[in-house]
């Protein structure tokens, strides 16, 4: 199987990038594409050039390190699914396929394909966990808990902060990722005691990180590879004029 990469080539943030052109052969259908950009790595060593840098962890779809736009797309042409998951198969011998990092303000470019997601982090950071004032946390099986409820807060925990959607949104905006983040712990008995101060922070900590206003377009949603749901906005909204009000 033989494709045309066309990479995005950046060295640092201050550097202007460009996309270059690798040809490579030797493929098959069945690597993904991450041990396809491996193959073509090896070829660059062998050539003593440059690898291109990219971002990955475990390659089985949960840590949300590899995302990338593909042909315009991020993490590639399926729905449901992270870049690491993504197989040669999906495309045909011949093919010219196009890589490019996140493009948001609040995702600087480290280099290549490579963005700085720390956003996302300290987002984390203003309330996504829950404080234990007296002892430990009690087992969380001892709660009872609703299956409609407890549905609900893990479809949003499923989140794996890749960042598709950010790089997704007309407006870069994190709001899919900060309202599955706040409605996971705010449905849960464990993160009512918080609830309103941790939507305030956190919503707050989104706005200080320069992520734009979310317009409901929907496209964050349709590019998730967890499926997050729009829902979790509104519901983010609606718990924040609350919290104005018992915060």
């Amino acid at each position: 199987m033989k494709v045309t990469f066309k990479i995005w080539r950046q060295k640092e943030n201050s550097s202007k990038g460009e996309l270059k052109t690798y040809i490579t052969e030797g493929l098959t259908e069945d690597m993904s594409f991450l041990e396809a950009l491996d193959h073509l790595n090896e070829e660059l060593v062998l050539k003593n050039e440059e690898v291109v840098a990219y971002e990955y962890d475990c390659r089985e779809g949960i840590c949300g390190q590899c995302g990338v736009f593909i042909n315009g797309r991020a993490h590639g042409p399926h729905d449901h699914m992270t870049t690491c998951q993504l197989h040669m198969r999906s495309f045909k011998d011949g093919d010219t396929i196009v890589v490019e990092p996140w493009r948001a303000k609040s995702f600087p470019i480290i280099k290549d394909l490579i963005v700085d997601r720390s956003a996302f982090d300290r987002i984390i950071e203003q309330g996504a966990f829950i404080s234990s004032k007296t002892g430990t946390a009690p087992e969380a099986n001892a709660i009872p808990i609703p299956k409609a409820i407890a549905d609900r807060a893990m479809d949003a925990a499923a989140c794996i902060g890749c960042g598709a959607c950010v790089a997704t949104c007309k407006n870069s905006s994190a709001a899919l990722f900060t309202s599955a983040k706040i409605n996971h712990l705010n449905s849960l008995p464990q993160g009512k005691a918080e609830q309103h101060e941790r939507v305030e922070a956190m919503t707050w900590q989104m706005k200080e990180e320069g992520f734009g206003s979310c317009t409901f377009t929907g496209a964050c949603e349709v590019e998730c590879p967890e499926g997050i749901s729009l829902i979790n906005i509104a519901e983010m909204n609606a718990r924040k004029i609350k919290s104005r009000f018992f915060g």
